[in-house]
C-alpha cells in the first residue's frame, strides 16, 4: 500500500521527492501536478437541469452535532436537546441553534437535509467517504491514505476534463488533513494518479504573513530572467532524456509547463492577493481562518478554479468528545456562522450563487445522547454516522428548504436516508459529469467513479 504524507517528514526526504525539490528548486517555484490526460466521458441525461459551473465544499473536520446545529430537538429530554436553545429562521419549520444568528436570517438561501446517512463511524473511513462519494476500499478502522482510494471531486474533474490553462482544477485549503501517522484519505486523486492530485494550500490565509509561494515569483525574479531559467532547464533536461519515461519525470514536466503558464498569467496569483480585498469586506468575512479561507475560495471560484474545499479547523476540529456546547458557543459557531453567511452574500450579489455549488457538512453527526466518555470529565457526544446534516445552497438549489426528517431524538432519518454516494452523485452531475463514469485504476481496469443517485429534492423543491 502506498501512502501519501504530502512531504512531511520526520527522517528525511525520498528518492521522488529528491528530483522534485531539485527542478524547483532550479525555477524558484513549486507547484503541485494538474495534468490532462484522458477524454470527458459522455453526460448521461438527468432529470435535474444543472446551472453550475463550480463547487465549494465547506467541510467541518471531525463532524459538527446535528442536534446543537441544525437539527436541533427542543421537545426532547435535557440529555438530548443540549444546553442550546432553538432559533426560528425564514424557513417554516427550520429551527437552528441559536448561535447560527446569521445563517437563520438567511434561510431563504439554502436547503437543510436532516437525513443523511451511512455506517462508518471512523474519522478516516467516514472522510474518504464524503469527499470522494465511494466508500473506501478495504476500509478499516483508522486505514489511512492510499493510492487505491477512489478520487475526491476535483480529481475526477481533472482526469475527465483536464485542462491546462493555468488554473488548477482543485485547491483544498487551509489545512491538510493529517495528524501524526494518520492522513486522512479522501484528498487526493486516490488511483487515479499524483498528477490528479488537487492543489493544497497549507496556510493561515488570515495571517498577516500570508502568501502562496508557488505562485509567486521568487524575490527579484522577473519575467524575462524566468524565461532565461527556463531555457537553462530545458538544457538540463535534454542531457537527462534517459528519464523521459518515467511517469515521475513526465509529471515533472507537466508541472513546469502549469508553474510558468501560472507565473506569467498571474490569474492565480492575484487571487490569492486577499489584501486588495477592501477592509469592509475582509471584516465581514471575519478576521479569522473561517472567514478568510472562504473569502479565498469566493477569489479562487471567480478567478476560474471550478472545486475548492476549504476546511473549517485543523484535524478533528469539530470532534467534541467533551466541552462540546463551550466549544461549539466560544471557538466555532460563531465565526462558521460570520464567514457562512458572508459566502452567501458575496455570490448572490455577484451572481455566483447561480453557477456555484455550496455544500456544509461534515462526515457524520454526532450521538443523540449527552455521555461522558472515558477520560472525559465534561459531557460531549461521540460519533454517530445513522444520521447528520448536511447545507446546500446555490447552482439551481431552491432555498427556504427542509429535506429529510430525522426521529425525535436525532438518532435515525424517518424519511428517505441520503448517503454520500448520493452527494457524490450531485457534486458530478452539477459539474457536467455523468456519475456513472468510469477511470482507470492502478491496474488500467475500469472503474465506475460514483454509484449514488442525484438529490434531485434540492432542486425541484420534492419532498425527500
Amino acid at each position: 500500500m502506498t501512502v501519501s504524507f504530502l512531504h512531511r517528514h520526520t527522517i528525511g526526504i525520498n528518492r521522488r521527492e529528491l528530483l522534485q525539490v531539485g527542478y524547483t528548486g532550479l525555477l524558484g517555484i513549486s507547484l503541485p501536478s494538474l495534468l490532462t490526460q484522458q477524454a470527458q466521458a459522455a453526460a448521461k441525461p438527468v432529470k435535474t437541469p444543472r446551472k453550475g459551473k463550480s463547487v465549494i465544499l465547506i467541510f467541518l473536520t471531525g463532524a459538527a452535532s446535528h442536534i446543537d446545529t441544525f437539527d436541533p430537538k427542543p421537545e426532547a429530554p435535557p440529555e438530548i436537546r443540549g444546553e442550546f436553545k432553538a432559533a426560528a429562521t425564514k424557513t417554516p419549520g427550520l429551527l437552528v441553534c441559536e448561535h447560527l444568528p446569521r445563517l437563520a436570517a438567511r434561510a431563504d438561501k439554502y436547503t437543510i437535509v436532516r437525513s443523511l446517512s451511512h455506517r462508518e463511524n471512523n474519522h478516516l473511513v467516514a472522510t474518504h467517504h464524503v469527499l470522494t462519494g465511494y466508500p473506501q476500499p478495504g476500509a478499516f478502522f483508522d486505514k489511512v491514505a492510499s493510492r487505491d482510494d477512489w478520487p475526491c471531486y476535483s480529481s475526477a474533474l481533472h482526469y475527465l476534463r483536464p485542462r491546462n490553462d493555468g488554473i488548477p482544477t482543485g485547491v483544498n485549503l487551509p489545512t491538510f488533513l493529517m495528524e501524526g501517522p494518520l492522513t486522512w484519505p479522501g484528498q487526493h486523486a486516490g488511483f487515479l494518479g499524483p498528477k490528479h492530485d488537487p492543489w493544497q494550500i497549507t496556510s493561515d490565509p488570515n495571517s498577516p504573513n500570508f502568501r502562496v509561494e508557488s505562485v509567486r515569483l521568487a524575490p527579484g525574479l522577473e519575467i524575462e530572467r524566468l524565461h532565461h531559467r527556463r531555457a537553462l532547464l530545458e538544457e538540463v533536461d535534454h542531457q537527462r532524456r534517459q528519464f523521459e519515461e518515467l511517469a515521475e519525470c513526465r509529471r515533472l514536466s507537466d508541472q513546469q509547463q502549469l508553474a510558468f503558464s501560472i507565473l506569467t498569467s498571474g490569474k492565480i496569483a492575484r487571487a490569492f492577493e486577499l489584501d486588495q480585498e477592501l477592509p469592509t469586506v475582509r471584516d465581514r468575512y471575519g478576521r479569522h481562518m473561517f472567514g478568510q479561507s472562504l473569502l479565498l475560495a469566493r477569489r479562487l471560484i471567480q478567478a476560474g478554479v471550478p472545486v475548492v474545499q476549504a476546511n473549517m479547523g485543523r484535524v478533528q476540529n469539530w470532534d467534541n468528545h467533551s466541552h462540546i456546547f463551550s466549544t461549539l458557543k466560544n471557538r466555532l459557531l460563531p465565526p462558521l456562522d460570520q464567514a457562512v453567511s458572508a459566502l452567501l452574500d458575496d455570490l448572490e450579489a455577484t451572481g455566483l450563487l447561480d453557477e456555484t455549488f455550496v455544500i456544509m457538512l461534515g462526515e457524520f453527526g454526532r450521538t443523540p445522547k449527552l455521555s461522558l466518555l472515558p477520560g472525559q470529565t465534561v459531557v460531549g457526544r461521540d460519533h454517530w454516522a445513522p444520521c447528520f446534516f448536511g447545507l446546500f445552497a446555490g447552482a439551481g438549489v431552491r432555498g427556504g428548504q427542509v429535506i429529510g426528517k430525522s426521529d425525535k431524538v436525532g438518532a435515525y432519518p424517518t424519511t428517505q436516508p441520503y448517503s454520500p454516494d448520493d452527494i457524490g452523485a450531485t457534486v458530478y452531475h452539477v459539474l457536467g459529469v455523468d456519475p456513472a463514469s468510469e477511470g482507470r485504476d492502478r491496474q488500467d481496469r475500469p472503474v465506475q467513479l460514483n454509484r449514488g443517485q442525484v438529490m434531485e429534492a434540492l432542486f425541484t423543491g420534492a419532498v425527500g
